[in-house]
């Protein structure tokens, strides 16, 4: 496991060890933490056009508080890629009850954040105010790792499909220090405010 480069932070059992498997194992770890470093943490903002503040994502979302998911957009890259940004703290009321003595965001919370974020990336690209983008469904979502108050949830999503003006497909993810803590890809339909 020298091959892979990195430390790995993990314990890794070899059931049938030997030179080509050990290979092919440090091919695919290699593979996966190149997936993972494109969707590292910005230390600023992504290249292209420049973020939204708070308050030009309440201009664009329909949400309020508590169900505003998104503090700011950092950035968007060309039309197709954005990043927002969400400052988890123990303020939020719903780690009252998730859960009492051991805080920790409701996975189906980050699903909203990736959707909002995703949502204003696709309204940019329909250039309309008079639209707005609803969440459909949702495919292949994963939770890899829990969030806690005090987090700052980074998230991501890339426009991977857009049929006609009406449908969109991006593939979303939340990444804290560096980890994907889940991601998903998302369905999207505009309809007229």
């Amino acid at each position: 496991l020298a091959l892979v480069g990195t430390r790995i932070r993990g314990h890794v059992i070899a059931v049938r060890p030997g030179h080509g498997i050990n290979a092919e194992l440090a091919r695919a770890i290699v593979k996966e933490h190149a997936k993972i470093a494109a969707l590292s943490v910005p230390r600023s903002f992504p290249p292209g056009e420049g973020g939204l503040d708070i308050t030009q994502v309440m201009e664009i979302l329909p949400h309020r508080f508590p169900f505003l998911m998104v503090d700011r957009i950092l950035g968007f890259d060309g039309e197709t890629k954005c990043t927002g940004m969400k400052t988890v703290t123990i303020n939020e009321p719903y780690f009252t009850g998730h859960f009492p003595g051991h805080p920790v965001m409701p996975g189906v919370l980050q699903v909203e954040a990736m959707a909002q974020v995703a949502s204003i990336l696709l309204m940019k690209l329909a250039k309309s105010a008079s639209r707005i983008g609803y969440f459909m469904s949702a495919d292949e979502v994963k939770f890899r790792k829990p969030v806690f108050p005090g987090d700052t949830l980074f998230i991501h999503a890339e426009l991977i499909k857009a049929r006609s003006n009406r449908l969109a497909k991006a593939h979303c993810s939340c990444v804290v220090n560096d980890a994907v803590v889940s991601e998903g890809d998302l369905m999207f339909t505009f309809l007229d405010k």
